[in-house]
């Protein structure tokens, strides 16, 4: 199974719509948000998918994120999930405090910590847990040579990071 992974998308709608079309062209059911989406009305574009999705630092509004979430069938988590896909134990935290995020890799309770937050793309091992975070979809607001998304296999085990704009 793969599943879309992105982050900080701060409203970027063009961006977003990219972003859905990779996933759609990979054909990808599931997408995970890492937060900072900001602004409800940008939730929507992910109508169609399975969208699993955690608070950011900027995200404001979070009563109508919610009730946005559910509109299109999301699952808005809060701050910090845990959660299971695939056989495959996730932790889902935005990344504001880095300490935190080493600490969940560190526990060995999960096989996948993502995180976004810095706005740089990385994955990267801590014993069995891979760490792996997307990068930022907005196209100025990134520490990439562009804006970024990730996509996961479940069977390989396996994160690639994808420019967005090529």
């Amino acid at each position: 199974m793969k599943i879309g992974i992105i982050s900080d998308t701060h409203d970027d709608i063009d961006n977003i719509k990219k972003a859905v079309k990779i996933f759609k062209d990979k054909g990808i059911k599931t997408v995970i948000h890492l937060g900072d989406i900001v602004a409800p009305p940008a939730i929507k574009f992910f109508k169609g998918f399975k969208l699993i999705g955690i608070f950011g630092n900027n995200d404001g509004y979070k009563q109508f994120l919610l009730k946005t979430y559910k509109s299109i069938g999301g699952d808005l988590k809060g701050d910090f999930a845990s959660i299971e896909i695939d056989g495959l134990k996730f932790a889902l935290y935005h990344g504001e405090f880095q300490d935190i995020t080493e600490a969940l890799a560190k526990s060995g309770d999960y096989d996948f910590v993502l995180s976004g937050h810095t706005h740089s793309s990385m994955v990267t091992k801590s014993g069995k847990t891979i760490l792996a975070n997307p990068g930022s979809a907005h196209r100025y607001f990134t520490n990439d040579s562009g804006p970024t998304l990730a996509v996961l296999d479940t069977g390989s085990k396996k994160v690639e990071i994808i420019m967005i704009d090529k």
